[in-house]
Order: structure tokens, then sequence, then C-alpha cells
């Protein structure tokens, strides 16, 4: 995904109520993102933008006098959530800042982190500020900037680049770096140190264009902050060869090459609790690595009609979407034009394996965070972050691990990266209010979480019902309606549609 010019930005807020002199959710179970069980009933006071008290069993009178309330009896509050890997669209998708960001905050995604910042820097820095005022409808939105980005760049990066590179950042207002295909090793360690100097955080997508001279291990140990999806991963932990086993034909830009070797890699690397696998997991837990893994956007290779067949396509995604979607050489991740039952199974594979690494990861300390890496590979904002909670739980997270990952392990993270105190991602007084309210236990079926709900019966009825959606999202303590910027949506969709000029 090369950057994107003249992409319109998000208009200005349209909806949105507060924030308050004082905000109360009453009645609430409280899930409050660390990992702690539910707890509840319990009322949540909030001034302005922050929490500032939690009364398990209520506020007194005094204390309600005055606020606006919500009555959350019977519903279940979470912290907002963080996507640590979301693409913000754009005109190579054909779509919209406010189609994606309502859907990211429909379902709940109060804080998100852009890599690359494929519409421009000062597209994505400009949007940033928006957001943090509140101007717009979205997420509070964290910048990481790739060398594309940088208007001084003449040729490839390299590590005389790097001070002046990292420092254009800085000044810009930029929170990180991305590095992503045939970056020089020695730039990279290069950013690396000036951004930790500088407070700045980095992120990688090492590509096979990449990992025969840098793999996980290594970047790690120059003190990268997170590995994206897992390229880089399986190089480490290698046993007795030092590059993938590469058919002859392989053509890296070939995607479907690309992504049907991919799916045949994990099983080349050293087997589960093996001492290699063991070796390298316990150094990059010792080094404070962070793994966000992204299961969702490869979720196709393994299935591709589940991905393509989803409930939600027909009212939510856009037709240009829908349309990038579908094979074509020339769009990246759209590589269905031959895909096999083989290719399936050895995904399938390749998911069991990697989830086995996470999973332990996690179990031994490590930081897993929740990225969507949506916009791709039949994935769309919102409802694909949703199912990355459910693959989460599938590599055998318990439902509130899964939570903890989607929340504080997102925000424990960017704080870590930026050098900055964790502000949100649990709900504690303190915090600012970035709240999810649901009507049904997400501890019991995070698929309740989808826009489209989930069925079940109605005990009283004995009739089917469909149920769930998240109901309000607040961020910074102002209340938006889950419901109603999942109609805004269904909208444009719609109004895409009737405007769409078949050829």
């Amino acid at each position: 995904m090369l950057n994107q010019k003249n992409v319109p930005h998000a208009a200005n807020r349209d909806c949105g109520e507060g924030p308050f002199d004082k905000l109360v959710l009453k009645g609430a179970i409280l899930i409050d993102g660390t990992g702690a069980p539910a707890d509840g009933p319990v009322d949540i006071l909030i001034k302005g933008n922050r929490i500032k008290e939690i009364a398990v069993g209520g506020l007194s009178e005094g204390a309600l006098e005055g606020a606006h309330i919500i009555d959350s009896n019977g519903m279940y509050v979470m912290p907002g959530f963080v996507d640590t890997h979301a693409h913000i669209g754009g005109t190579r998708q054909g779509v919209s800042a406010d189609y994606v960001y309502k859907l990211w905050m429909a379902h709940g995604v109060t804080t998100v982190r852009d890599p690359g910042s494929f519409n421009g820097a000062d597209w994505t820095i400009y949007e940033k500020e928006r957001s943090a005022k509140n101007e717009i409808v979205a997420p509070r939105i964290y910048a990481y900037t790739w060398e594309h980005n940088w208007d001084k760049l003449d040729g490839s990066l390299t590590p005389s680049d790097a001070y002046d590179f990292v420092h254009w950042a800085k000044e810009k207002g930029l929170d990180g770096f991305k590095f992503i295909n045939r970056w020089n090793p020695q730039a990279i360690k290069a950013v690396i140190e000036e951004a930790k100097k500088q407070g700045l955080g980095t992120m990688a997508h090492l590509s096979q264009t990449t990992v025969p001279r840098l793999d996980a291990l290594e970047a790690a140990r120059w003190g990268l902050g997170s590995l994206e999806h897992w390229y880089g991963l399986p190089e480490a932990l290698f046993n007795n060869r030092t590059v993938q086993d590469y058919p002859d034909y392989y053509n890296y830009s070939n995607e479907h090459n690309r992504f049907s070797q991919a799916g045949r890699l994990w099983k080349q690397a050293a087997s589960p609790y093996t001492e290699k696998w063991n070796k390298v997991m316990d150094e990059l837990i010792e080094l404070d690595f962070t793994m966000n893994p992204t299961f969702a956007i490869y979720e196709a290779a393994r299935d591709a009609a589940r991905a393509q067949t989803a409930e939600y396509h027909e009212d939510y995604t856009m037709p240009s979407l829908w349309e990038y979607y579908q094979p074509d050489p020339k769009k990246h991740g759209s590589f269905f034009s031959d895909w096999t039952t083989k290719d399936e199974i050895e995904w399938k594979e390749n998911y069991r394996l990697w989830m086995a690494f996470i999973n332990e990861f996690k179990n031994r300390g490590g930081r897993i965070c929740t990225g969507s890496d949506s916009g791709f590979i039949y994935k769309t904002y919102g409802f694909d972050y949703i199912r990355e909670l459910e693959l989460l739980q599938e590599a055998g997270f318990h439902p509130l691990e899964v939570i903890r990952s989607a929340t504080m392990k997102g925000a424990e993270l960017l704080a870590k990266e930026n050098g900055t105190t964790m502000e949100f991602g649990i709900i504690q007084p303190g915090m600012l209010a970035d709240i999810v309210i649901v009507e049904e236990n997400p501890l019991h079926n995070f698929k309740t979480l989808y826009g489209t709900g989930s069925m079940k019966i109605n005990p009283k009825t004995g009739k089917v019902e469909r149920v769930g959606g998240v109901k309000y999202t607040i961020k910074d303590g102002i209340i938006f309606d889950a419901k109603q910027l999942l109609a805004d949506v269904k909208e444009m969709v719609k109004e895409a549609k009737a405007n769409r000029v078949l050829v």
C-alpha cells in the first residue's frame, strides 16, 4: 500500500453528547481491563473527560445530584478498545475517513495506531489533532510514519539519514515509525536508537525482502517496539535452514506466491516447546518485546468462503472496498484467483503453530496487543477488530485475557513507546473516560460485540432474537450512540451503491 494523495479529511463532528460536568454510569457490571473478573453492580462517576470514582453498591444521593445518568443496570462496561494496527483507508480502497472512523467507534474502538500514515504524514497529523480536540467522530490517533513520507529523502534511507529523519518526525508531531520492505537493516537500527532517545515508537512488518538480513529476534535486541503479524519470527526459529524454502517459481511481488508460501512457513520453524523455540521466546520476553499478531487479517487464507460471505458485507462494506477485495494481481491481498484446498489446509496448520507461540508467549508474561489491519483480504473496519478478539480466544486466551490485550496491553504499549504515563486502557479513577457499554455479556460470547449482533433464544418467548452490538462508546467523556453510528455507515454504503457507475 503506497502513499495516497488528496484523501478528503473527516467531516466535523455531527453527533455525541458531552463531556458533562458530571456523568454517572449507574448499576453497571465492570470489566476493568486488567484481567480482574467482572464485578458489580457499580456506579462510575465521570467528571469532564476523567473517571473520578467507582462505587460498588452505588454512589450517594449527593454524588448523583445534577449528574447526567446512563441507566446501565444489567449492562457491562469495559475500557475503550485499542487497535494497535489500524489503517485509516483512503482513495485506493475508495473509502472515506468518516466511514472508517464510524465503524471503529461503533465497535468500541477509541484509540488506534496508524502504521505508516499512508494517507500522508501531514494528513494523519491533522486528523490526529482534530480527534484530540474531539472535532471529528474518530478514535484517538497515534500516527506512525514510514520513510516515504519524508520529503527530504533521496532514494532509500541510510544510517546517516536516521538522525534527521527521526527529528523531522518528532517536529511534525508523529508518534513513531513503521519498517516494511527492503529497509537497510543498519538504517533500521539507527532509527530505533534515535527514536528511543526522542520518545518515539517503532513497529515492523519484517517482510520476506528483509528477513534474510534481519529477523524478529535481532530486531528485538536492537530495541524494536513491536512485531506486526509474525514475519521474521519463524525465521528466528529456524534450526536447519537460513531462508524460507521458496519454490523455484517464487516471486515476492506475485501476491499469490507470497501468501500461499507464507502459509507453509511456520512448519519450517522449530517445533513448539523445543529448546530453540523456548530459547527464542524467553529472550523476547526478557527484552520486553511486544507481539501484535493480527490473526484476523489472514483468516481468509485458511477459509476463504467464511471471509467472503460474512453477514456484514451486504450493508456495511463499501462497494469500492468490496471490489478491492476481489482477485486482482494489481491489488494487495487480492490473491484468490487460484486459491486451493491445499493452500487452506497449509494455512490451518500455520495458524495452529502461530497461535501456540502467541498463547505461550502470553502465558510467560509477554505483551500481546490487539490489531486488526482491516481494509484488505475481505476484512472490513470495526467488524474484524471484533473477529480478532474471537481469534485470540481460539488461540487459548481466557476472555478476560482477550479484553486485557484489547485494552490495557495496547495502552501500555503506546505509553511505553512514547515515554508517557498510561491514561486509558483500564477503568479506574484518574484515567480518561474511554468506555464501551454493552447489553450482553462479552465474556460469554464475543459475537455479541459485532455491530450485527448475534442470535439468542429469549427464554420468556422461546423465540430466537438478534441481540448485542455495542450500545454506547464513550471517548473523552463524550457519549456516542454506537447503533446510530452504524446506521450512518449503512446509509453511506446504500448511497454509494445507488450512485455506483457500472463498467
